[in-house]
């Protein structure tokens, strides 16, 4: 793993032994943060706003946000070793001080608040318990009180999981696009202007051959 773009672009990350996390390959992310330019109208970088980086494993999203000029991140994480992971490499970038763990359940846990709200929310859980349609429901639309009115919440789960995108309370789907075996969900507030961020209510969804990713996906 490593940060492909911003300040820290070419450094290496570190990743726990194991297989219990799911790190996002270079080309997906290179894609998700792509994607993320053009809707927050920052091409190749983000705005100066706080992240919010939920079941955040080694840090690789929230780290390659505050690379593209995110202000700080909050990461949410409790196993142990992907916590190893994560103070290493805030520690190996001089990103300690400047950022926090919370290390509870996401699941359970109520979401910390950002000043003036989160700007950008990563909910990226196992895959295996992502496919709690319910579960998943609960958690973003208590992740919804934290997100700031112009902000972008994306969900990674598995394509073959069928979660219902316009089912989350106080959030509105505004793109929808799948990877091989991934899928991304980009939620805006139910009260955000209809035409920011180019929102299609939706209606995109884009194939892994259009986006120059492998058909493996991230997964």
């Amino acid at each position: 793993m490593r940060v492909i773009g911003g300040s820290f672009r070419g450094r290496a990350l570190l990743g726990p032994d194991g297989m219990e996390t799911r790190p996002i390959t270079d080309r997906v992310k290179e894609t998700l943060f792509n994607i993320l330019g053009v809707r927050l109208g920052t091409l190749g970088a983000i705005p100066p706003v706080e992240v919010l980086d939920v079941f955040a494993g080694t840090g690789s999203l929230g780290i390659e946000a505050v690379s593209r000029g995110a202000r700080r991140c909050v990461f949410i994480e409790r196993n142990r070793r992907a916590l190893r992971a994560l103070r290493a490499n805030l520690a190996m970038l001089g990103l300690a001080e400047f950022c926090a763990i919370v290390t509870d359940n996401a699941w359970a846990m109520r979401p910390p608040a950002g000043a003036g709200g989160f700007g950008l929310i990563f909910v990226d859980p196992p895959y295996a318990d992502a496919a709690d349609t319910a579960r998943v429901r609960d958690l973003l639309e208590r992740l919804a009180a934290g997100l700031a009115r112009d902000g972008l919440l994306v969900f990674r789960h598995e394509a073959h999981q069928d979660f219902p995108a316009g089912c989350v309370a106080g959030l509105r789907c505004a793109d929808d696009r799948s990877y091989g075996r991934m899928r991304l969900l980009f939620y805006v507030r139910a009260d955000a202007p209809t035409d920011a961020f180019g929102d299609d209510g939706g209606a995109a969804t884009a194939s892994a051959s259009e986006a120059g990713v492998p058909p493996d996906g991230g997964a």
